[in-house]
């Protein structure tokens, strides 16, 4: 146990981890809505950076599901759960550098002319737009709650939420361009940021896995 969780009192603590539970949960249910619709609209607009953003979003609903796991196993044997959560987070990581490949070879594509020009989405502007409002929202709860209980589970989460909100920009950045402007080439160079920033999750994820030991 961190020190940092022994300066907490009980009640504190119980009630962090009531938190931890609502943000989590307000997470999971939020990028799978998000993956959903990012995925779906950006297949039909044939838009890689929705579909990259879609997808990091699946990667997020993992993250979180490993963060509900850590949050249930509390108090039970340590050294294990230690070990199972750094497997788990190290399978994060591999998954957002499976994506980051798969968005740079597609925008690489479209760049070089060899697939369709991205359409507009109104729904991917929407969906966008209204992460950048809940994204910051849950990384400033989670950074909260991960300092209060010591969790480093926590505390690489909120990063990756944090990280969202970039994406989030990044996409939309790409869309209204192709959208209001006709700039197609901007969708797949916004893939290209959702690429970046994939590895960056990947990494930050692959570190924690190393911090999950100490």
């Amino acid at each position: 146990m961190s020190s940092s969780h022994l300066l907490v009192p009980p009640t504190d603590t119980f009630k962090l981890r009531r938190f931890a539970w609502c943000l989590t949960a307000l997470t999971i249910g939020w990028n799978s809505l998000e993956a959903v619709i990012a995925i779906v609209s950006g297949l039909l607009a044939g838009s890689i950076a929705l579909v990259g953003f879609g997808l990091d979003s699946v990667v997020e609903v993992s993250s979180a599901f490993v963060i509900v796991w850590r949050l249930s196993r509390q108090g039970e044997d340590s050294e294990a759960n230690e070990r199972a959560e750094k497997r788990a987070v190290r399978l994060i990581a591999l998954s957002f550098f499976g994506i980051a490949l798969y968005v740079t070879y597609d925008a690489a594509r479209k760049l070089l002319g060899l697939g369709d020009e991205p359409q507009p989405s109104s729904v991917g502007l929407l969906i966008t737009a209204l992460s950048l409002v809940v994204m910051p929202t849950l990384a400033w709860g989670k950074r909260k709650v991960a300092t209060g209980l010591g969790s480093v589970a926590l505390k690489a989460d909120a990063a990756e939420t944090q990280l969202c909100t970039y994406l989030s920009a990044i996409v939309l950045l790409g869309l209204a361009a192709n959208s209001f402007f006709g700039l197609w080439w901007m969708d797949p160079i916004a893939g290209l940021g959702v690429a970046a920033l994939a590895v960056r999750e990947g990494y930050d994820a692959w570190a924690s896995g190393d911090l999950c030991e100490c």
